[in-house]
């Protein structure tokens, strides 16, 4: 039962740290949503801008000016939480691959690799929570930012809505978080 509940929770950490990399690395957080007809894709992330011309598929990306530059606190928090979610969560990894059964490191002392599968679960969840909170974090602003417009009937000719980066790093996170509670709480 101990080892089936290891290799799931390492399966499901390394799926979700991947989602949680690929989250951080790409580059479309905020997508247009504008119901009129559009001739290009307009995503906004954590490190560019990109446009996709719907008619030829030829993508140009803005990179952001600096990484020191005054960008907003949405960008400057969320790439923050983003970046300490993915250092904690490979810590965990790394950790989780020595402390499972089936490996040979220390293989004589069993109780040092309960030990270590149980404090994997603990970087892992508070990397989850940091990998939350970003992704969530993000998700309102923007959010916020266009009720704001509607609500002041203000109409930029495109508006932004959560894109597929957001998503992708609230499910790695909650994935990190599932990964957690199997070795914190079930394997203990």
């Amino acid at each position: 039962m101990s080892t089936t509940l290891q290799m799931t929770a390492f399966g499901l950490t390394l799926l979700s740290a991947l989602f949680l990399l690929l989250a951080t690395c790409t580059d479309c957080w905020m997508v247009n949503a504008d119901d009129s007809l559009e001739v290009s894709h307009k995503c906004r992330g954590l490190w560019r801008e990109c446009v996709t011309n719907m008619q030829d598929g030829v993508r140009t990306c803005d990179q952001y000016d600096s990484i020191l530059a005054d960008h907003s606190v949405k960008i400057v928090v969320t790439r923050t939480l983003m970046i300490t979610a993915d250092l904690l969560v490979g810590l965990a990894l790394a950790t989780l691959v020595l402390g499972l059964d089936c490996i040979k490191f220390l293989k004589e002392d069993p109780c040092v690799k309960l030990k270590m599968c149980y404090g994997a679960g603990v970087i892992l969840s508070i990397g989850s929570i940091l990998g939350l909170v970003g992704s969530v974090w993000y998700a309102v602003d923007v959010y916020m930012e266009r009720a704001m417009l509607v609500s002041h009937d203000i109409f930029l000719g495109v508006h932004y809505d959560f894109g597929w980066s957001c998503w992708l790093g609230m499910a790695g996170s909650t994935g990190c978080l599932v990964a957690s509670v199997l070795l914190t709480c079930c394997l203990y």
